[in-house]
């Protein structure tokens, strides 16, 4: 025991914050918010009945049942989900429940710092790290499946967000991060001059006296690793994530303007709710696991449990990599998505809208695209697509014929930020949308000290360097030195 760490490692520390009453600022607020008024629904001449019928009419002219190649690789689609992981969690409001987002607790902390993988750290969270020497690596792994999430004896994934585990893509990028955690730990403890690069990077831009005051010795190696991902993490989301799906000129906008003012809400419910969903129109018709394999649709690569051994992906097939294999590609930022999103299989009961006494029927219930757009109109009441183009000077785009032929004179943000990338993104989203998304991801870099835009001369480390991408260099550097990493077998669990 003597290695194991408790709540109260650096009590004096907290004694001293409490007598000086200088402890670290709170930039994040842990609730949802809103950048626009309210926009509740106003109807003249037709009822809530005919307004959920005619986004159901648009809803299921978005579905395709064939593949588009967009410029973004296919797994970038999933590491935006993670990311999405990582930086929200809605677990209070109802769809179809009309709710004030500044009471909606953002359950995740809305930062770019991957607590979706290390929870509060081997303290707070000691059930997603081993035990003994290996008590700062993360548990990965199963016999049966070396390569799979660590689990309970239920089968349950032993991860910082639950999510991580919905579809078995979304589950190997969240593997990416834990087996580079434990790899960076293996040199780390082993010293020499990588583990000198990761000592060196995670210390650019903290000053020692915050390290020596807020770090305990005994955690150092852990939070040295640590930083250094989250380092290479925030600029992968910067410089990788969001170029292959916004375009160049909203990013660079975004980092020089701050749109909503300066105290506005971190985690907007026009991003949370319309903006960064997005990638659901980025989701292609089927997917091959590996090079060769046959595709298969979406929820043929169910999760949320133990995976076998031939669910294991190919990454090259989903990150491009130098090599023979040719990635598959992310559908274009448009107003389609892949059909089996308009039937989602996990929905078995109807969404009761209680505040206008209406009731979808199940097969409503299933269309992703339609529960997007209701969510929209009648629980966040987000602004229109055409209102939110008004606040940031862009080019607007029309209301759709479907709905215009029933009487509405704006388009839902969602659809509306879709529309915009088909009209004048070339598959990338733009004008609103676009500077949506690029504003509240440079908020989210800029509020925070410690990320890599605070670091004007951060670059991804060398070992990661050979491959078109950082993200496919650290794949590239797993499979080189995955017999490298300490203590597999005991951090293996299920």
């Amino acid at each position: 025991m003597a290695g194991t760490q408790h709540g109260l490692t650096r009590l004096d520390q907290l004694v001293k914050t409490c007598i000086h009453g200088n402890g670290p600022a709170r930039p994040f607020a842990q609730t949802l918010g809103r950048v626009m008024p309210a926009n509740p629904v106003r109807i003249t001449n037709i009822t809530h009945a005919d307004v959920i019928a005619a986004l159901d009419e648009l809803s299921q002219g978005m579905g395709v049942n064939e593949n588009t190649d967009g410029p973004a690789d296919a797994g970038m689609t999933f590491f935006g989900q993670f990311v999405d992981h990582d930086i929200t969690l809605d677990a209070t409001s109802a769809l179809g429940t009309r709710i004030d987002p500044s009471t909606i607790p953002n359950i995740r902390t809305p930062s770019l710092d991957l607590d979706c993988v290390y929870g509060a750290g081997p303290e707070a969270s000691s059930h997603l790290y081993g035990a003994g020497e290996a008590e700062q690596f993360l548990v990965f792994g199963r016999k049966d499946n070396p390569r799979d999430l660590a689990r309970t004896c239920a089968g349950k994934a032993l991860i910082g967000d639950f999510r991580n585990d919905e579809n078995i893509i979304v589950a190997q990028v969240q593997a990416i991060f834990i087996e580079l955690h434990n790899l960076l730990m293996s040199k780390r403890v082993e010293g020499g001059a990588e583990a000198d690069d990761i000592k060196a990077c995670a210390h650019d831009g903290i000053d020692k006296h915050i390290w020596h005051d807020h770090v305990s010795p005994k955690l150092s190696n852990f939070e040295e690793v640590r930083r250094f991902i989250r380092l290479h993490y925030q600029w992968m989301v910067w410089c990788e994530l969001l170029p292959s799906f916004v375009e160049q000129d909203c990013l660079d906008w975004a980092l020089k303007e701050q749109p909503f003012g300066w105290d506005a809400p971190v985690m907007p419910v026009e991003f949370t709710g319309a903006g960064y969903r997005f990638g659901h129109a980025t989701t292609q018709f089927q997917y091959a696991l590996t090079d060769g394999g046959d595709p298969k649709g979406l929820f043929a690569l169910p999760g949320f449990g133990p995976r076998p051994v031939d669910g294991n992906i190919d990454y090259a097939m989903w990150f491009g990599m130098n090599g023979d294999v040719t990635s598959q590609k992310a559908r274009p930022v448009g107003p389609h998505l892949g059909l089996p999103l308009l039937n989602l299989p996990f929905v078995h009961a109807p969404i009761e809208l209680a505040d206008i006494e209406e009731t979808l029927t199940l097969d409503q219930s299933r269309n992703l695209a339609l529960r997007n757009m209701v969510r929209d109109r009648y629980t966040y009441q987000l602004a229109s697509g055409q209102q939110l183009a008004a606040k940031l000077g862009t080019k607007t785009v029309p209301v759709p014929d479907v709905l215009k032929h029933k009487g509405f004179t704006k388009t839902p943000l969602w659809f509306y930020c879709l529309q915009e990338a088909e009209a004048h993104g070339q598959g990338k989203l733009t004008g609103a949308g676009g500077r949506l998304v690029a504003s509240v991801f440079a908020n989210l870099l800029r509020r925070d000290p410690t990320t890599f835009l605070h670091i004007p001369h951060f670059k991804p480390w060398h070992g990661f360097k050979g491959q078109p991408s950082v993200m496919a260099g650290i794949i590239a550097y797993i499979e080189a030195n995955r017999a490298n990493m300490k203590h597999v077998k005991e951090l293996q669990c299920g």
